[in-house]
Parts: structure tokens; sequence; C-alpha cells
């Protein structure tokens, strides 16, 4: 097996992983989301556990996207070249962490529980931020590099 097979494989991976930790918080976030907008009651254990979830993910998520970013990186730098669709892919993934960053310091770390389904609605914009950036650099990977 050659080392570009083994870096591709890593990235891959890596990629899928950052993907997959965005879905499992999707999935939570939805399955939460009628008791951190019903009655105070509950809504404060269940804040807990998303904020407790949340920062395992993200311990998950930083270790994926730091595979992504070396292996890409080394990838580049020994086998493809830094051609101008390697700078518009790095653009992309910059872009997307940009938003979705920005996003999170804007609408979620100030939500409070419970809070009003409209309120609550700001997680679903962050995964179609997040969600659709990762389309965009899958189809420009795949369709147009």
């Amino acid at each position: 097996m050659s080392y570009q097979s083994i870096l591709l494989f890593i990235h891959v991976t890596c990629f899928a992983a950052w993907f997959g930790t965005v879905l499992a918080s999707l999935f939570l976030v939805k399955t939460l989301e009628s008791r951190l907008t019903g009655t105070a009651g509950r809504a404060s254990e269940d804040a807990m556990l998303l904020r407790e979830f949340i920062k395992r993910e993200t311990k998950v998520a930083d270790v994926a996207f730091t595979g992504v970013i070396i292996s890409g990186i080394l990838l580049a730098s020994f086998f493809h070249g830094w051609t101008l669709w390697v700078a518009v892919k790095s653009g992309l993934i910059v872009l997307q962490v940009a938003l979705t960053m920005g996003y999170i310091v804007r609408a979620i770390q100030p939500l409070t529980y419970p809070c009003t389904p409209e309120t609550f609605r700001n997680w679903y914009k962050l995964f179609a931020i997040s969600l659709g950036m990762f389309a965009l650099v899958l189809v420009v990977t795949f369709f147009m590099l």
C-alpha cells in the first residue's frame, strides 16, 4: 500500500468522522427538542446533558478536523501539488469553520433552556449551515477536482 493511499484513507476517514459528529449532534438536538422547549422541570437536566454531549463531541470533531487539515496538507505537498482546486477546497473548509463558529457564538451560546420553539430553531439553522458547507466541499471535491 502506498503512502498516498494511506494519507487519502486518513483524510477521508477524518472528514467522515467530522461529518458524523455533526449528524450525531443533530440527532441529539432533535431528540431533546420537546424537553428543552417545554416546562422548566426537566429542561435544566436536559440542557446539562446537551452541554456535556457538545463538549465531548467537540473534542472528537477537533481531532477529526485536525486530521483533515494535516492529511490534506501532506497530500497537497507530496502528491497533488498546490493547485487552484486545492486552494478552493481549503478556502471552503476555512469558510465552513468560520461560518459555523460565528453562528455558534452569535446564536447558540446565548440560548437558555427552556426556550421557545422559535428560538430553538437556531440549532437547525446551525446544522443547515454546517451540512450545507459539507455538501459544497464534497461537490467541489468529487465533481470539480
